[in-house]
């Protein structure tokens, strides 16, 4: 089973918006070019909002019928570990395997200097085509990434192996996370990991690491830009490379998470993924769960009146739902507009401040970051909840196509 080039994450919480999110793929395949969907939820997401991922399946493949779509597609076990990756067997054929608890857990010290000893050959001045400066790797740097990384990796190929076993090899995705943790890895980091990936058996086909900055839900990058298009650039260098030395899998791309709504970046990486000739995988989720709460503002009546509801309740219950996520926010909770203001506003005030058009005066980052850690909120709702994105289907269908066509595809992967 093999990854398209170009392909793209697209989280749906509630099930509903299957149709409306392939529309945008069917459109970008319209102008010529394939992206294939790949829907992710996680272990967590499921927990709260109360799914399975046969869900996920289902939708996906309803989704696919209904539009008659015959590109690939698939359906991934998001960020899930040994403890959680059974009960996405059945349904999922992309598997996000999360290591990032195991870093900086030191590996045994024999398993580092075996490390050590097969890549001795990286020792040294290390050029790589498209790295302008050749890399001074000495066996201290090298022995500082392995402790650092090698315990991971070998917990990815224990995931690895147990889904294999019961899927058969070559029958799924594999992809690699090493984003969620403190410190960015830098390209001399993912060569190493890279390497013991190999070492590992792992036909990884995406690999997500650490950007330097900051990739906040729901908003836009934070931090330098241009040292981003760097690292970038140094990391499809390294990718190439790895590939050629390791013989690892020649689909091997770089998997963005926490990728959507970060509009400064898409230019950058639109630009150096052509100048590479080279795929990306980006993985988004709660963009649509808020274009739904959009939607609903938009629709008035009852509709409007559940989107200020749960906004009234995450006001109130800020550190339960921000505690989880307090890595990838940044909330001045002292700016936030009190829920008594909120329930005075229209529809097209709640909608402007909630929708991500950073160009629009009623834009308010701090209430669209507290909204998407809240959909346990409009979970917790249920039938009223779910009963209105029923109702209201038309005009949430629209912006979440709108959303992911206009503000994702086309920038990123069209250069629009």
């Amino acid at each position: 089973m093999q990854l398209p080039k170009y392909s793209m994450g697209i989280g749906d919480r509630f099930a509903h918006q299957g149709i409306a999110q392939l529309n945008a793929f069917v459109a970008a395949r319209d102008r010529g070019i394939e992206i294939a969907p790949v829907w992710n939820k996680s272990h967590r997401e499921h927990t709260i909002v109360g799914s399975d991922p046969a869900d996920v399946r289902r939708q996906a493949d309803s989704a696919v019928a209904a539009r008659g779509w015959t590109n690939p597609y698939f359906v991934d076990a998001d960020h899930i570990n040994m403890t959680t990756v059974d009960r996405f067997l059945d349904a999922s054929d992309f598997f996000t395997l999360d290591v990032a608890d195991w870093i900086g857990k030191p590996a045994d010290e024999n398993d580092l200097d075996r490390f050590i000893g097969r890549h001795a050959s990286l020792l040294g001045g290390l050029e790589i085509p498209g790295i302008d400066e050749p890399l001074n790797l000495s066996e201290p740097l090298m022995r500082q990434a392995a402790v650092k990384y090698l315990l991971a990796v070998r917990k990815a190929g224990e995931i690895y192996r147990h889904i294999a076993q019961s899927r058969g090899r070559g029958n799924f995705i594999t992809e690699i996370s090493m984003d969620e943790t403190d410190q960015p890895q830098t390209p001399l980091d993912l060569l190493f990991i890279l390497a013991a990936v190999s070492d590992e058996g792992i036909p990884v086909q995406t690999i997500a690491p650490r950007f330097s900055g900051r990739f906040n839900k729901g908003i836009d990058y934070v931090g330098d830009v241009r040292q981003f298009a760097r690292e970038f650039e140094q990391d499809l260098a390294v990718l190439r490379f790895a590939v050629e030395r390791y013989g690892l899998p020649r689909e091997l791309k770089l998997s963005v998470h926490s990728g959507s709504d970060k509009f400064s970046l898409y230019p950058l990486m639109y630009t150096a993924l052509r100048a590479a000739d080279a795929g990306v995988h980006l993985k988004t989720a709660g963009t649509t769960w808020l274009e739904e709460l959009i939607g609903l503002a938009m629709a008035g009546g009852d509709g409007l009146r559940i989107a200020q509801d749960v906004y009234r309740a995450a006001f109130r219950r800020y550190d339960e739902l921000c505690g989880p996520y307090a890595s990838v926010i940044d909330i001045d909770r002292s700016a936030l507009p009190d829920p008594d203001r909120v329930d005075r506003w229209d529809e097209a005030a709640l909608a402007g401040a909630l929708r991500h058009d950073p160009r629009c005066p009623a834009y308010d980052r701090n209430l669209r970051q507290l909204l998407h850690v809240a959909y346990k909120v409009a979970a917790e709702m249920g039938d009223r909840f779910t009963s209105a994105l029923d109702r209201y289907a038309d005009v949430i269908a629209a912006n979440v196509t709108e959303n992911l066509d206009i503000r994702h595809v086309r920038p990123l992967f069209l250069g629009e």
